[in-house]
């Protein structure tokens, strides 16, 4: 029996704030199987943000278990969770998240500097990702020499460099116009189409409409699961 790339159980996120305790996820049930093209949605301070984060081992949950590939990463090292992310997952943010004095080429070779141990051919690999994103002729670039979609597609090359097993993306449009969003959409389905599992973190149902299933989160809690 295949195993799902993500399976969470009753998974609860507690922070203090002033003296407080917040509660911003409340239980999440959660299965996602390996090749999945999905989008987490809801309103600010829902709590899909929040799911990202641990989903992409950012931040530890407090209750619950959370497995990835398989593996019991529920409370496991923050050495341990920056292994595993450097290792499987990919991310690409609204703002890009670019070195702006580093070449393109050298923003996506990023991520292959804290493998351990170290690869041979970084420069190759890069090279191979900026292709595949259709940038090889702006490898030489700084991110003030390029467009705002260009920069996004820099940073899905930089995701895809340690050919992880899991792409996320935190409202990878939200800074693009609609034209050059909707290319991004269709080269982030096209990293799906690879057999890649994509997932979307984004407010606007125009995007969700893109991605194959959608999962609406809503006061910490999921209060809708569909798939095309």
């Amino acid at each position: 029996m295949v195993k799902p790339i993500i399976r969470t159980k009753q998974l609860i996120k507690r922070y203090p704030m002033e003296g407080e305790t917040i509660v911003a996820l409340k239980g999440i049930d959660l299965e996602i199987q390996s090749g999945e093209f999905l989008a987490v949605m809801g309103p600010s301070g829902s709590g899909k943000s929040t799911l990202m984060h641990i989903l992409g081992l950012l931040d530890s949950l407090t209750e619950g278990t959370y497995e990835l590939e398989g593996l019991n990463v529920s409370h496991i090292s923050r050495e341990m969770r920056a292994d595993l992310r450097n290792q499987k997952i990919g991310f690409v943010f609204q703002t890009f998240n670019l070195l702006a004095r580093s070449t393109a080429l050298d923003n996506v070779k990023l991520p292959m500097l804290y493998l351990r141990p170290r690869i041979n051919g970084s420069h190759k690999k890069a090279m191979e990702a900026l292709k595949s994103v259709g940038l090889a002729d702006r490898a030489s670039h700084l991110p003030r020499q390029l467009s705002g979609g260009q920069q996004q597609r820099v940073a899905i090359a930089r995701a895809l460099v340690n050919n992880p097993a899991l792409i996320l993306a935190d409202e990878p449009t939200g800074n693009l116009d609609t034209k050059t969003g909707r290319e991004i959409m269709d080269l982030l389905s096209s990293l799906h189409e690879r057999g890649i599992t994509v997932i979307i973190v984004t407010h606007d149902p125009e995007i969700g409409r893109l991605t194959r299933r959608r999962i609406l989160v809503r006061d910490g809690i999921i209060i809708q699961d569909e798939e095309d």
